[in-house]
């Protein structure tokens, strides 16, 4: 049984003293860099950003370089007035890499920035090594889904505020491992950091940015990058048969399953999340 001590761990503080990277005109992303070796960077969604990720990716720290860097209008990047689409938020991503120098790299994408993640493996093939998909919002045959629970989201957030968006949306993505495990003191514990993760604009941006998504699983065959797609079998868009489904859709792609583990894989599982990662890397490093 997971015991979730690493959200005991959290820490959502910034590191105040790190420059900003320019990618865009009038954008500036914050990122953070650590450890070294291979690169992994990790694409942020919408409601995660950098500092969430610290305790989940520590042991892949051992191993390679981790980039974490917060999207354009969200957490401590630049804002700007209208949400970048995908297309734009690919060109900061490669902008980001030029200026740390690095020719390519492994992505490491979470729900919503999966759809991200694609993006940049199809627009830019030269500079993805692999792609690791967490809980993924696109399936094998498009995810109305996706958008029918985005849509309800949004009312959600327009008419009860961040507050009633996380009652809305905590048992649906979170495990039901994770919800008997942590009870109520897990619940408003967590509900305090997730309050602090955006403003109601960021929020409203980003789900509406998310809706537009077209999902067409055609382009996936178009994907020469290796794929690895992660899900939880509790996970509430996407289950183990349509995961399996999905990896079958890229040419060089396989599926794995975390047992108990709801839509954000690693927090049930963060140990063997970062096993599986390693292995997806090391496996196909050996191939080079």
């Amino acid at each position: 049984m997971a015991n979730y001590d690493e959200l005991a761990r959290l820490d959502m503080t910034y590191h105040e003293d790190t420059p900003r990277i320019p990618t865009r005109d009038g954008v500036e992303l914050y990122y953070e860099s650590r450890g070294e070796g291979t690169t992994i960077t990790l694409l942020n969604t919408f409601f995660l950003p950098v500092p969430a990720w610290r305790v989940f990716t520590e042991k892949l720290d051992e191993h390679y370089r981790i980039v974490s860097f917060d999207l354009c209008n969200h957490g401590h990047s630049s804002k700007v007035a209208e949400e970048p689409s995908w297309e734009e938020h690919a060109v900061d991503a490669i902008a980001l890499l030029d200026a740390l120098g690095i020719e390519s790299t492994y992505l490491l994408a979470l729900s919503t920035s999966t759809v991200l993640a694609r993006e940049m493996a199809l627009r830019y093939p030269d500079r993805i090594k692999g792609v690791v998909l967490a809980g993924p919002v696109f399936g094998p045959r498009g995810m109305r889904r996706q958008r029918q629970i985005q849509r309800a989201w949004l009312r959600t957030l327009e008419s009860h505020g961040l507050e009633g968006l996380y009652e809305h949306l905590y048992p649906e993505v979170f495990s039901a491992e994770m919800n008997e495990t942590i009870g109520s003191p897990g619940f408003l514990g967590f509900r305090e950091s997730f309050s602090s993760l955006a403003t109601i604009e960021e929020m409203t941006n980003g789900i509406k940015r998310a809706m537009q998504d077209k999902s067409d699983p055609a382009v996936l065959a178009r994907i020469q990058a290796p794929t690895l797609v992660i899900t939880g079998d509790d996970d509430f868009l996407l289950s183990p048969t349509g995961a399996g489904e999905l990896a079958d859709l890229f040419p060089d792609g396989r599926c794995e399953i975390i047992p108990r583990a709801g839509h954000i894989p690693f927090i049930d599982d963060a140990e063997g999340f970062q096993t599986s990662v390693r292995k997806f890397v090391e496996e196909v490093e050996s191939r080079a």
